[in-house]
């Protein structure tokens, strides 16, 4: 095994590393090229002028229905003393587009016309030459510019090309890329079944998405076959793409220190390094190089890292390569909803999720890591936290890069609180009932929701917290940490809650008391979440101490974390809801019948979006996708359970 490691001892800067880039690689100044026909050209860049061929119109048209005449024989008509013109001889019937017959100048409007007999008529107001009528070459007049060198080619310009009688134009190839998948853990999903996938084995995504970006900014690509950690055979694989006259080429994984990452060495033995660790994140693993003047980039192979350096890099790189402006993100002005962490030195592209709530718009982070490609997916924007800052302030406004819409945005529900999987189906019917309107749920815990409320920072909030003096939800924590919120609440769903364990209890788990086993690892919820209120509310009425459970301090922030938890085998068991268990094919033990509500301050309850979302809770189609999550009672769902005034 190769246990040399790669050392990131000269990282550059984003924009240091951008113009090393940019200097080193510009376009050539004799680009090649292609001639296709027009409406294929569409989202291309001409690489020559083009100049119009024939006139439009290319000939005098009528601009209306009506008569065609020589505006001098109107001349001292009036209703006084209106004029009469013979058809055939002093007028004649057009309809709009026509040509107009020779020796007529101006058409007059059908309406504005008194027909005496079919061989005469009657005008009341004379006409000035060229009155609606279209002259020759009043849009195009043959031999002008239509449109200079590296103009974008729209579907517009179909139109004005064709009508000026150009049927094809010769425009700038697109850039050819090619990309190269490597590591030994890598396969094919056109060649897995899921049944057969190992441990250890991941499915080969960065590619595809990569081509496809390559495609969105106007490139073309190769994949290649995925390449097992081979130095030698990625190096062939490089020096043939360069052979092939590839204009970029890049690499996925093996640009880190890991041992058996081998692009440094490849681009070293066939060119030169100029760059080898950016200081971003994600995305600090970057490798920049070139062989025989052709860019080499060693692209990280965790997803998110993957497209932060695509997009900072290899995009930029392919517009300037088709002679267009690179594309710039909207950006708007955003509040976190809370401090935010970040690492001194290093600019981190933070994924975030954006709602308009009252007249500000909120961000609530995403996960960092860079392996987790959902942190783009579900992404309504980024935020570029500065190097030279170790964070942002709570609600201290801030600039985010748009990945969506505005209107988006603005039509969008925020729910902070607690998770539950019912949330996803309340989105997904948001979605399919009202497609100008979307949820996105922040998962915090039942008091992170009483504390976004508190704050206004959400629409609504989603809580089960428990009062163990009298077993009532949600109202005593309401009236202790809101008391001057006017507020609804309104039911969810009640829900099973218990201990989810793997398939035949293997450690014949049967209660709360089997927690303390010194066999028994258990995964725990975030403080503050109603699942660990719950728990501890539990092991106090048996006198059980959570100091001597394996795991009580080890937190997840959702559901469905637990259940994948205890699925993959690192915990015994942990506290979750039925249908997380169920929906993994996991046993369950129930332990507990809880209530989960939304807390619905009164200034949105009225809102339409609000008052749509109700709708969709109310609706049979909603609770009977919940029913059949199971471990879920739908009998109160959607009633007003209590309002503070």
């Amino acid at each position: 095994m190769n246990t040399h490691r790669n050392i990131y001892l000269k990282m550059k800067s984003l924009n240091d590393a951008r113009n090393i880039v940019f200097k080193r690689f510009q376009p050539s100044d004799d680009p090649p090229t292609e001639t296709i026909s027009v409406p294929e050209a569409v989202g291309r860049v001409l690489a020559e002028p083009v100049s119009a061929k024939i006139s439009s119109p290319h000939f005098h048209a009528a601009a209306m229905d009506g008569i065609a005449v020589r505006a001098e024989s109107t001349f001292g008509a009036s209703t006084a003393s209106p004029k009469e013109l013979i058809v055939g001889k002093d007028a004649f019937y057009v309809n709009t587009g026509h040509v107009i017959p020779e020796n007529t100048d101006a058409v007059i409007m059908i309406e504005h016309i008194h027909v005496l007999d079919e061989n005469r008529i009657e005008i009341e107001a004379p006409v000035y030459p060229w009155q609606h009528v279209r002259r020759i070459g009043e849009d195009i007049v043959a031999t002008e510019l239509l449109f200079p060198r590296s103009h974008f080619i729209t579907p517009y310009c179909v139109g004005a090309l064709l009508t000026a009688g150009i049927f094809s134009v010769t425009v700038r190839k697109k850039p050819k890329i090619l990309i190269i998948p490597t590591g030994s853990e890598l396969v094919d999903w056109r060649n897995i079944e899921l049944k057969n996938l190992k441990p250890g084995q991941v499915i080969e995504i960065n590619s595809l998405v990569l081509g496809k970006l390559v495609e969105a900014c106007g490139g073309t690509y190769h994949r290649h076959a995925i390449i097992a950690d081979d130095l030698e055979k990625i190096e062939q694989a490089v020096a043939e793409a360069v052979s092939n006259d590839f204009q970029i080429i890049m690499t996925i994984g093996g640009s880190s220190a890991g041992s058996e990452d081998y692009v440094k060495a490849v681009v070293s033995n066939l060119g030169q390094v100029l760059v080898h660790g950016v200081t971003i994140m994600p995305g600090k693993p970057v490798l920049i190089g070139a062989v025989k003047n052709t860019p080499v980039f060693g692209i990280p192979g965790y997803p998110v890292s993957a497209i932060i350096a695509f997009e900072q890099f290899v995009r930029p790189l392919i517009y300037m390569l088709t002679g267009l402006p690179d594309h710039q993100q909207d950006k708007i002005e955003v509040e976190p909803t809370r401090k935010i962490a970040s690492k001194l030195g290093v600019e981190e592209f933070l994924r975030v999720k954006l709602g308009k709530v009252e007249d500000r718009v909120v961000a609530t982070p995403l996960p960092r890591g860079a392996g987790c490609i959902t942190s783009i997916t579900e992404a309504d924007g980024i935020i570029r936290i500065p190097s030279q800052t170790e964070g942002l302030n709570a609600h201290d406004p801030v600039s985010a890069e748009l990945l969506r819409p505005l209107p988006w945005i603005d039509n969008t529900i925020v729910v902070v609180g607690s998770h539950d999987n019912t949330l996803d189906i309340l989105a997904d019917q948001v979605r399919a009932k009202y497609n100008r309107m979307t949820l996105s749920s922040s998962h915090v815990g039942s008091m992170g929701a009483l504390m976004a409320i508190k704050k206004g920072v959400c629409h609504l909030g989603g809580c089960h917290l428990l009062d163990p003096s009298d077993g009532s939800y949600n109202i005593t924590y309401i009236k202790k940490y809101l008391p001057n919120v006017r507020l609804k609440v309104v039911n969810l769903v009640f829900r099973q809650q218990g201990l989810i364990i793997p398939p035949g209890n293997p450690k014949q788990i049967k209660g709360f008391k089997d927690l303390l086993r010194n066999d028994i690892s258990f995964i725990n919820r975030q403080i503050g979440s109603g699942t660990r209120i719950l728990l501890d509310y539990h092991l106090q009425k048996l006198h059980l101490d959570p100091v001597h459970i394996n795991g009580y301090r080890n937190e997840e922030f959702t559901h469905m974390a637990i259940a994948v938890a205890v699925l993959s085998g690192s915990v015994d068991t942990g506290l979750a809801i039925c249908a997380a268990a169920k929906a993994l094919n996991l046993e369950f033990i129930p332990v507990a019948t809880e209530q989960y509500d939304l807390i619905i301050p009164e200034k949105h309850f009225e809102s339409e979006n609000i008052q749509l979302l109700l709708k969709i809770i109310n609706s049979t189609e909603f609770k009977n996708h919940v029913k059949n999550l199971g471990g879920y009672d739908t009998q109160k769902t959607g009633e007003m359970v209590w309002a503070q005034v």
